[in-house]
């Protein structure tokens, strides 16, 4: 009985699901998804195509008068009268007219120094005049009573020769009047010298007061020939000492040129001297006015080497000078074979030849822009040119200089294609 009633409970038992191999199938197949999508991107990843890789120039302005260059030379601009402006006298600036860029006039005032001590000179100078000046009076005085003695002693003299004739003066008394008239001759000598020792005093006082009139004028510091101020050295107050290196003292006031006679002053190499020669064209670049050039030629040729460099200067001419044009400017000399036309120096786009693409019996530049974070291409359809040098005029729509151009374009590369720059070597 007891057993019976044991048997239901013993069959009571909780089946657990055991990790069989089929419910190791049903989980192994979403790894085996999830790694062959993985697998998948990485290979689209690898094998979709990539933007071709580019190289760039760019669109230049230049001139069609490139095409007879013959040597290019870097140089400055200078003034070929410079002058550093001091004064003979030393002594303490007291007053400065002009300053940076003032414009003179030859004789203009500069500035004045301290001419205290001249002034006292010149004082003293035409003292020194006016009593030369009144002992050269005294002494005319004495030449004029010197020759009323003299014609007193010899009207005097006569008169007694005609009275000794008829017996009524003695031989003695006209000896005596002889004496007389020879003593009043050498009185009147001796008064001339005298005057003429006056006048000479009286020249050397007046050269004395010129010399300290001189000196003065030393103390007006002028302009020596119309420019323009460059620097200012000096200052109210500061002690100008020209011939001196003395600490806090000053020699030139300002730095003054000519701004009519500026040229360039371009290096010139040893090996390349044969290009060059007196009277030949060039064209002038300067750094600070970029877009223009000027057109000059060579005024001559400084006649030495230098050792140092293997350089010879050539001083260039502009045919036309600018006001924007400044001593020290740096400046770039083109030397032409031929003077080129006035249409020749204008401007024009050109390119490297390298750049030009040829399609459909078209030529073509592929620009290159930025949208976004891509470098896209775009197909600008252009006229080629005459050649300029290493360069190629062209013109087209929307071209300008500046603009980035695909160089060596690849055969397949289209406009709105994607390109990554290289790496600039």
């Amino acid at each position: 009985m007891a057993e019976h009633s044991n048997a239901p409970l013993a069959s009571l038992r909780i089946e657990r699901p055991s990790l069989t191999a089929t419910g190791r199938r049903r989980r192994l197949p979403w790894r085996w998804i999830v790694a062959g999508l993985i697998a998948l991107a990485v290979a689209a990843a690898v094998l979709a195509p990539r933007p071709p890789e580019v190289q760039l120039a760019s669109v230049q302005q230049t001139t069609p008068s490139q095409q007879y260059a013959q040597l290019t030379a870097s140089g400055y601009v200078v003034a070929q009268r410079r002058a550093a402006v001091a004064s003979k006298a030393s002594g303490r600036l007291l007053e400065l007219t002009v300053r940076e860029g003032s414009v003179l006039k030859k004789g203009e005032l500069i500035a004045r120094i301290d001419a205290s001590d001249v002034q006292a000179s010149i004082a003293a100078a035409a003292a020194g005049v006016r009593l030369a000046e009144a002992g050269a009076r005294q002494a005319e005085s004495a030449v004029q009573q010197a020759r009323v003695e003299q014609a007193n002693a010899e009207a005097e003299y006569r008169r007694s020769q005609d009275l000794q004739a008829q017996g009524f003066v003695s031989t003695q008394a006209l000896e005596a009047l002889k004496r007389r008239l020879d003593a009043a001759r050498a009185g009147l000598a001796s008064a001339q010298a005298g005057a003429g020792s006056a006048q000479a005093g009286v020249q050397q006082a007046q050269a004395q007061l010129n010399l300290q009139q001189v000196n003065r004028d030393f103390t007006e510091i002028r302009a020596p020939f119309d420019g323009v101020v460059l620097v200012k050295n000096a200052n109210v107050g500061d002690i100008i000492t020209p011939f001196s290196n003395a600490a806090g003292s000053q020699g030139a006031v300002v730095t003054m040129a000519d701004l009519s006679t500026l040229e360039v002053e371009a290096d010139v190499s040893e090996a390349s001297l044969a290009k060059v020669s007196a009277g030949q064209p060039v064209e002038i670049t300067l750094d600070a006015l970029p877009g223009q050039r000027f057109a000059g030629q060579v005024a001559g040729i400084v006649p030495t080497v230098d050792r140092a460099k293997a350089t010879v200067m050539s001083k260039v001419r502009f045919e036309q000078l600018d006001a924007r044009i400044l001593p020290e400017m740096s400046a770039k000399v083109v030397f032409l074979s031929q003077k080129p036309t006035p249409a020749e120096l204008q401007p024009v786009l050109a390119v490297k030849p390298k750049t030009l693409s040829e399609r459909d019996g078209k030529t073509w530049l592929f620009r290159v822009k930025r949208e976004g974070d891509k470098e896209v291409v775009e197909a600008v359809e252009v006229r080629r040119g005459r050649p300029l040098g290493d360069l190629v005029e062209v013109s087209g729509s929307g071209l300008k200089s500046g603009d980035r151009l695909v160089l060596e374009p690849p055969a397949k590369l289209e406009s709105g294609g994607v390109v990554t720059l290289a790496a600039k070597p």
